[in-house]
């Protein structure tokens, strides 16, 4: 298996299988665990990385989720692959530049799990969606199967002991990826953003942790377990999620309320931009690409193009385009083949029309 198989299959987040929603375009969960008996992984010796990760890799592919899954070692991986998988939600950066690092990944990519990254095992499942009881589910069976199998480390007092401190408990971190385009445009995601920090959650952007919110995507997760229970962390995320999905759509008709023509017209820039433009940033393609899917949101072009515009933004990521190209290329041959791909896209969409919404 290559990473070229991860570019070329069908999965939920590309090609949307799963249940599309206007709002939240992905659900994960995380659960951090460590195997008993061994320093974690910023502490261990080479030789002890190495068995966490042959013990852990011979554990995972036992499973019958992994058995047709992709098996990498990241030190076996070009710059490229690696950024490929950081930029697909994967791996994370910290994963791709450990040298004893390793993923085990579904066949239909919903489910990764990272060895010795911060902790020996990182275990991830990621939904189309908002779909948060279904990953957790899918992710406590993979938890319930390798359990007997490595034997992680768990304090009756704390319970599942982990590399960070905000991680002991539960090690479970639930997010949720939302594109928020009309909070933006008002000026009033620093509000929302503050009220979800002042109730213990976190907001990162497209990557995760340090990363911009490009497309106006963001991402809202957990930031502490201990002390609080599974369900505890699942109702007080949704909760929020809901909260701020109402709050986009507001925010979407007042725009249309008080914009008016202006508001179809600004959709309409971006499209005829993005049909004819020649170069293209990773930066501009996502930011025009958000714009066309508030259009499919809101009614001024088809609901089911939606796909199209979710599937650029994922690929037009800097190292997606190369991949897809098959060539390492400098900045401006990635802004023209960028330019290209979405052109090719989006030749066949309509015009932009009234919101309907």
């Amino acid at each position: 298996m290559s990473v070229r198989d991860i570019l070329s299959a069908e999965n939920e987040l590309t090609h949307m299988l799963g249940a599309q929603q206007a709002v939240v375009l992905s659900t994960r969960v995380r659960l951090a665990r460590n195997l008993a008996g061994l320093p974690f992984p910023g502490w261990a010796k080479p030789a002890q990385r190495e068995e966490v990760a042959t013990r852990c890799l011979q554990a995972l592919t036992a499973l019958p989720r992994f058995r047709r899954g992709h098996v990498f070692r990241m030190q076996e991986l070009s710059d490229l692959d690696r950024a490929v998988l950081v930029e697909r939600h994967l791996v994370s950066k910290e994963l791709a530049g450990a040298k004893t690092g390793a993923a085990v990944i579904s066949r239909d990519q919903t489910c990764s799990v990272m060895v010795n990254e911060e902790d020996h095992l990182r275990i991830q499942v990621v939904k189309a969606g908002w779909h948060l009881r279904s990953a957790w589910q899918l992710a406590e069976q993979l938890d319930d199967g390798l359990a007997p199998r490595l034997g992680f480390a768990f304090s009756d007092r704390l319970g599942y002991l982990t590399a960070c401190p905000t991680n002991v408990g539960t090690g479970l971190r639930a997010s949720a990826m939302l594109h928020l385009p009309a909070l933006c445009l008002s000026g009033h995601m620093d509000k929302v953003t503050r009220g979800l920090g002042q109730d213990g959650l976190a907001v990162r952007g497209w990557l995760g942790e340090s990363t911009e919110a490009a497309g106006n995507v963001f991402q809202i997760s957990n930031q502490q377990t201990l002390g609080h229970s599974e369900e505890d962390i699942m109702k007080h995320l949704s909760a929020w999620i809901k909260s701020v999905v109402e709050q986009e759509w507001n925010a979407r008709r007042r725009l249309v309320a008080d914009e008016g023509e202006k508001f179809a017209d600004r959709l309409a820039r971006s499209l005829g931009v993005l049909r004819h433009a020649r170069l293209l940033t990773s930066a501009e393609s996502m930011n025009m690409l958000s714009h066309l899917r508030l259009a499919c949101d809101m009614g001024c072009l088809p609901e089911e193009r939606r796909s199209v515009v979710d599937r650029l933004m994922i690929e037009g990521q800097p190292a997606h385009v190369q991949a897809l190209t098959g060539a390492e290329l400098d900045s401006d041959a990635r802004d023209a083949r960028r330019a290209a791909a979405v052109r090719e896209a989006l030749g066949e969409f309509p015009e932009v029309g009234p919101p309907t919404e």
